[in-house]
């Protein structure tokens, strides 16, 4: 089996993985991405709260109302603070999925100009091969003919006595 044979084999392995570890990386900036919508809506729905309460509180509030605004954003900072944190580890689990990415499409590439250079190698080996092999043709070719010019020229003068001596 040629070696470009061996090494493209391997070169459709690590495309395979490649093409894998680009799917999972692209789920998981889906998953950033819906994580991210969702701390922005959080940090919506505290801030539309915190204008309502501002409303309300301009015309009058009991200190239970107030306690309770108090307790329910405190609940949202909580929520809020909770999604950037799974955020922040969706982007480590993007950024390094990225980087298996990129080192599997790196050997992939390199792997590919490896092979390209065996099939450039054996294909200067084939025509070499077959320079070779028309050389060696034309060689016997033209000594054979070289022969049997040789041979006819010999039995030339005997052709010609014959064919005069038959005419006379």
């Amino acid at each position: 089996m040629k070696r470009s044979v061996r090494i493209q084999a391997i070169v459709e392995l690590k495309e395979m993985q490649a093409k894998d570890a680009m799917r999972a990386m692209g789920a998981s900036q889906r998953k950033l991405q819906g994580m991210q919508a969702q701390l922005e809506s959080l940090k919506n729905y505290r801030s539309q709260y915190q204008e309502q309460f501002h409303r309300l509180s301009g015309k009058g509030m009991t200190v239970s109302q107030l306690m309770e605004f108090r307790s329910f954003v405190d609940k949202l900072d909580k929520a809020i603070a909770g999604q950037e944190h799974s955020v922040r580890g969706v982007q480590a689990e993007v950024a390094m999925k990225k980087k298996l990415w990129e080192a599997i499409h790196n050997q992939t590439s390199s792997l590919q100009k490896v092979c390209d250079a065996a099939r450039r190698t054996e294909k200067k080996q084939e025509d070499k091969l077959e320079q070779s092999e028309q050389d060696e043709w034309a060689a016997r070719f033209v000594k054979e003919r070289s022969v049997l010019q040789t041979t006819s020229e010999k039995n030339q003068p005997d052709l010609e006595a014959k064919v005069t001596g038959d005419r006379i």
